[in-house]
């Protein structure tokens, strides 16, 4: 055999061996998130809220307890987390959100939110509204273009 063919041979062994490796931490990865989802969800608790401030900063700089940071893995604690300042009650508090709701978090608004420890797991506003801001996305100048090209021929624009 050639030397080029034992080393693509060996290449390919090392390549499938790093996919089987992959493939399994990725479900033991998947089962561990499935259960601490599942605990968040059997601890939430909704409780009325009024959003002060939210902003993505580090987790050493967001005001958490020491308690939290020492758990956080040390990879971790210089990562941007979602942190919202939000006053319950007498109590100004600062929780972390969750990626997923950070955005529809309205500022300067009382909202009801499911908590979970110091981590918000959902937001609705207050009544039941959606209070998700509505953001409308700005044109480019190319598209205003072709729309007004459009619009002069008598075609219908594109959407």
């Amino acid at each position: 055999m050639k030397t080029w063919a034992i080393v693509l041979i060996i290449v390919a062994v090392v390549i499938i061996g790093l996919m089987i490796l992959l493939y399994f931490l990725g479900k033991k990865a998947q089962k561990k998130q499935a259960e601490q989802q599942e605990m968040l969800d059997a601890h939430k608790q909704t409780c009325s809220m009024l959003i002060i401030d939210k902003k993505r900063m580090k987790l050493r700089d967001a005001g958490l307890p020491q308690m939290v940071i020492d758990q956080t893995p040390k990879a971790f604690r210089g990562s941007k987390v979602p942190v919202v300042k939000a006053k319950i009650g007498p109590q100004i508090m600062t929780l972390i959100c969750d990626e997923k709701i950070f955005d529809s978090v309205p500022v300067k608004k009382e909202v009801k939110a499911e908590v979970s420890g110091i981590y918000i797991v959902g937001v609705k506003g207050l009544h039941g509204k959606s209070s998700a801001p509505q953001e409308t996305k700005k044109k480019g100048w190319f598209k205003r273009a072709v729309e007004a090209a459009q619009e002069k021929a008598g075609a219908k624009p594109l959407k």
